[in-house]
């Protein structure tokens, strides 16, 4: 294992304008992710996830009102890099994206194989005969018969759908690719089969995972760490082993309790109201509304204290 990690990002906002007022997608976030790792980000939906996904490949919006913190990624500081720097030397180059709802990411009036042979001619200069032979190679290394070159998006199952996105998300080898809800829309079999595809990938191309999901039965196929994301901001992060058998967070722990086991006879439960409004949020542990361990100190905003190697948000872990 390398001393830097490969992903290095520190207090990273992205905020956003809307008519009702400032929207705090991203408030504040750390994360760090070494060489060939898994780190999946757990969280409701609305909670930050794809805005933070968004901000690290810097697939920005026109209405952003305020972007900034620290990215570095294989040694190379992000945010000093300009637009147009960042294309030709961060996307799709040392990192690349599997986007949610991947079923309709494809084009439709493009064949799938010049799609994904136009990384390699867009970033690596190759010609097109070139491009396609490596993507034959990388169509049958992840699944997808060589006929399927000439073949248009809608013509393709949901399933090999998939497995194209992942082929286009390989085909420059990036160090980093961010998984946004990757199985959504496909039934259970199918998304065993992209998991234990993502398994076998990890492996065989050195490549490291941020999985964005909010299923956690799912997610732990992957994870090797896991970060917890609540209103924008990350509230836990660990072991993943540590994290499914004993939560931090209270807000972790009802996230949990939301499973269903296959053993035992554990009752489900569930976390009331509902998440806050990301404009003009109110000082204090966000979670603190819904929070069944809530008390007087959670009115300040909890700084994050670290447990052994991992790290919650959460002050009812201060004097530990």
């Amino acid at each position: 294992m390398s001393e830097k990690p490969l992903l290095n990002v520190e207090d990273l906002n992205l905020y956003f304008r809307s008519s009702k007022g400032i929207v705090q997608a991203v408030d504040g976030v750390d994360l760090q992710l070494d060489y060939n790792d898994a780190t999946v980000i757990l969280g409701e939906s609305g909670c930050g996830k794809t805005s933070f996904a968004k901000a690290v490949l810097r697939l920005l919006p026109r209405n952003v009102e305020s972007y900034c913190g620290s990215v570095e990624l294989d040694g190379l500081n992000l945010m000093e890099l300009n637009d147009e720097d960042f294309r030709l030397q961060a996307r799709w180059v040392r990192m690349s994206l599997v986007p949610q709802a991947a079923m309709n990411a494809l084009n439709p009036v493009m064949k799938v194989g010049d799609q994904v042979a136009e990384p390699l001619m867009l970033h690596q200069g190759m010609t097109k005969n070139q491009a396609m032979e490596q993507v034959e190679d990388m169509f049958k290394r992840v699944g997808v018969p060589v006929d399927f070159l000439d073949r248009y998006a809608f013509e393709l199952s949901g399933g090999m759908r998939q497995r194209v996105i992942i082929a286009m998300a390989l085909i420059t080898t990036p160090k980093l690719v961010i998984l946004d809800e990757p199985t959504s829309a496909l039934d259970v079999l199918t998304q065993a089969n992209i998991f234990n595809l993502l398994k076998r990938v990890k492996s065989e191309f050195d490549v490291s995972f941020i999985l964005i999901t909010h299923d956690i039965a799912t997610s732990s196929e992957l994870a090797k760490n896991v970060a917890v994301m609540y209103a924008g901001q990350i509230v836990e992060v660990g072991d993943a082993k540590r994290f499914f058998d004993e939560p931090l967070h209270p807000y972790s722990d009802k996230l949990m309790a939301s499973v269903p086991r296959l053993r035992g006879n554990q009752e489900l439960e569930f976390i009331t109201g509902k998440p806050p409004s990301l404009i003009n949020i109110d000082m204090g542990c966000r979670f603190a509304p819904r929070c069944p361990k809530r008390f007087d100190k959670c009115d300040q905003e909890p700084p994050v204290f670290e447990i052994g190697s991992r790290k919650v948000k959460c002050w009812l872990y201060e004097e530990k």
